[in-house]
């Protein structure tokens, strides 16, 4: 049966506000003053379901928003990229849509989070149909959707059994504890997609390639996010090493998000693991050329940069 969408992504929407030229160390009580300030649409799964769009994948996602012009703001960008929100849910004169301060001090920031409506999604809001009329399902932080956890082991199965194939990218967990069902997951997922930081803080292992043998035990391919030194990709007992070219980033925002974008698209075109790793490599890198995670992505001559250079 033809599927209506590449890939469907249940997950959280924010806005990412951006402000340059800060120190580490802040003294309070003082009026510290930015150099530069960005507002760009954020969120693991909205620059995901973003990027795959620009990337032309077509996407379906379910999200859940406050009525707001955050919220308002972040659905015309998606819009803009042609990802279906017809089953977006917007919520009248209740949680606001969450929003993310970041300050960045070159390659370290500090990240603050008003979690907003992400927290309160729960599988209520899923139309399991719409999800199921995909070719793939992605799931981004898993940490933040307190309210839809519980359900997520049957979410995933049930979109199994439908014939789709799962991927899953934790993000952090702020309370580093690493449950909320995340291990019962690791075993339905087809796909995992952490940074290395992540990996190793799941599996208690030292270094990327012990975390990706420890996960290759529960998961069938694992791909692990290096920053500068590319990608690790392990499926079962072969093993990539993916490097990626150089570049001097604007900033990082969002580079994990855009590389998940593009293996997934690479992926899902039939290319090999090492090959969508290398293409993933290249959207996140495309990513670091402009401030947040989705801004390389509504420039038309960036992007075509990257199709030049082939998928």
């Amino acid at each position: 049966m033809k599927k209506r969408f590449d890939v469907t992504i249940a997950g959280e929407t924010n806005l990412d506000l951006i402000l340059y030229g800060f120190p580490e160390q802040m003294p309070v009580e003082r009026e510290l003053l930015a150099t530069d300030f960005r507002m760009t649409l954020g969120s693991s799964s909205a620059i995901l379901a973003h990027n795959l769009a620009a990337l032309g994948n077509s996407v379906g996602f379910i999200t859940r928003l406050g009525d707001d012009a955050l919220g308002r703001l972040a659905l015309e960008r998606l819009s803009e990229k042609g990802v279906d929100l017809s089953r977006v849910k917007r919520i009248h004169g209740g949680t606001a849509t969450g929003v993310t301060i970041l300050l960045h001090h070159g390659a370290r920031r500090h990240i603050l989070t008003y979690p907003g409506t992400m927290f309160e999604m729960n599988v209520a809001d899923l139309d399991m149909d719409y999800l199921a009329s995909g070719r793939h399902f992605h799931l981004s932080s898993l940490f933040l959707h307190k309210a839809l956890q519980p359900d997520l082991p049957r979410v995933f199965q049930d979109l199994k059994s439908a014939g789709l194939t799962l991927s899953l990218d934790t993000n952090d967990d702020p309370e580093d504890r690493w449950e909320g069902g995340l291990d019962e997951l690791l075993g339905l997922v087809d796909i995992f997609l952490p940074n290395e930081d992540e990996a190793r803080r799941i599996t208690g292992t030292a270094d990327a390639e012990q975390a990706a043998e420890a996960l290759a035990q529960r998961v069938p391919m694992v791909v692990i996010k290096c920053g500068k030194r590319g990608a690790l990709v392990r499926a079962r007992d072969r093993q990539w090493s993916v490097p990626t070219e150089p570049v001097i980033p604007v900033d990082t925002i969002g580079a994990g998000d855009s590389f998940n974008a593009g293996f997934l698209s690479a992926w899902l075109r039939g290319e090999s693991l090492e090959a969508s790793a290398a293409f993933g490599n290249r959207t996140a890198t495309l990513s670091t050329l402009r401030s947040g995670g989705t801004e390389s992505f509504r420039e038309p001559a960036l992007l075509e940069t990257l199709f030049a250079a082939g998928h």
